[in-house]
């Protein structure tokens, strides 16, 4: 797929770095001085896949929304393909696509009606909308069901014709705002395959955010940890890894897990963070600190199914920085 791409060039100790997006001490406050954004710097370029990861309410929605143009900030700035985004620039706006985490297609519109009538909301016309609509069906995977009703497809199908829809101007930057949540694997797993070729082919910038953190893991070049409104960590991932090496990870299912354990298990020496996640403990501890038998004296009362190590990933990456597992913070 062909892209008409314009880039920013900055130069920084000679070198030259394709940026698409850059936000710089970026503030946003809402009613009673709340601040969403609090002095939020973010940066994206060129055919990179950036995952987007925090708590509910951290300020990823919010930070979205001051990218596209949606909200005005109150200081800072934002620039998109090197210009100014204050939610007027229709330039900028066209360049852009959004995913949004509601499926947002007419049901009642054929799969083609559907990218058709979205294709002329982006200004496509005639033989290149027609083009463009047979080249996104072949992307998306639905081009020999483009004449069924979306309310006869699966979920999966349902979102990955939700993502054609916001692909047909060939946009030079993605925002894909939760694409898989209540789908099966199988269709996940092509949404995932699918959003890595996009970058790769077509140098497309890509923010991506998921309460899946294995899919971020998965697909993403670089990743930002935002929490409070604020980034509290970024790189890449094996970066943020890295930033707890030497940790042990203890994995301890029971059959009824009770919250107030939580703080009875941080109270231990050396325990640095812990967790509940399907009916399992995620703890925490420092290097060549042992102390799974005081850990397991304060579970007496619980019914241990399983004890086990694992090796450091991301998703223990947020729990140490923010003190939740991801998807609880979602719910």
């Amino acid at each position: 797929m062909s892209l008409f791409v314009s880039f920013v060039f900055c130069y920084s100790m000679g070198e030259v770095i394709k940026m698409i997006v850059k936000l710089k001490d970026v503030i946003k406050r809402y009613q009673g001085n709340r601040l969403a954004l609090d002095y939020l710097d973010l940066e994206i370029q060129k055919g990179e896949v950036v995952g987007l990861l925090g708590p509910n309410g951290a300020g990823k929605t919010t930070a979205i929304n001051a990218i596209v143009g949606l909200v005005d900030v109150d200081e800072g700035s934002i620039e998109v393909f090197g210009q100014k985004q204050n939610g007027l620039n229709r330039d900028v706006r066209k360049r852009i696509g959004l995913v949004t985490q509601e499926v947002t297609i007419y049901e009642n519109l054929s799969a083609y009606e559907n990218l058709l009538f979205f294709g002329k909301l982006y200004g496509l016309r005639k033989e290149k909308l027609k083009t463009r609509i047979q080249e996104v069906a072949k992307l998306i995977g639905l081009e020999d069901r483009l004449h069924e009703l979306p309310k006869r497809y699966s979920g999966g199908m349902k979102r990955r014709l939700n993502i054609g829809c916001s692909l047909l101007h060939e946009p030079e930057l993605i925002i894909m705002d939760e694409p898989t949540v209540g789908i099966d694997p199988q269709s996940r797993n092509y949404i995932l395959e699918f959003v890595k070729e996009i970058a790769k082919n077509t140098n497309t910038a890509i923010i991506y955010t998921s309460h899946y953190i294995e899919e971020v893991q998965h697909i993403s070049d670089r990743v930002y940890i935002i929490d409070q409104g604020h980034i509290i960590a970024k790189g890449t991932v094996n970066e943020l890894i890295e930033k707890i090496k030497g940790d042990q990870i203890t994995l301890i299912e029971v059959k009824n897990p009770l919250e107030e354990s939580i703080q009875k298990i941080k109270g231990i020496s050396g325990v640095k963070e812990v967790a509940i996640e399907n009916n399992t403990y995620q703890i925490i501890t420092e290097a060549h600190v042992n102390q799974l038998d005081k850990i397991l004296s304060i579970l007496t009362s619980q019914t241990i199914v399983n004890v086990s190590n694992q090796q450091a990933n991301l998703e223990d990456v947020f729990l140490m920085l923010t003190g939740k597992t991801l998807r609880d913070s979602e719910v």
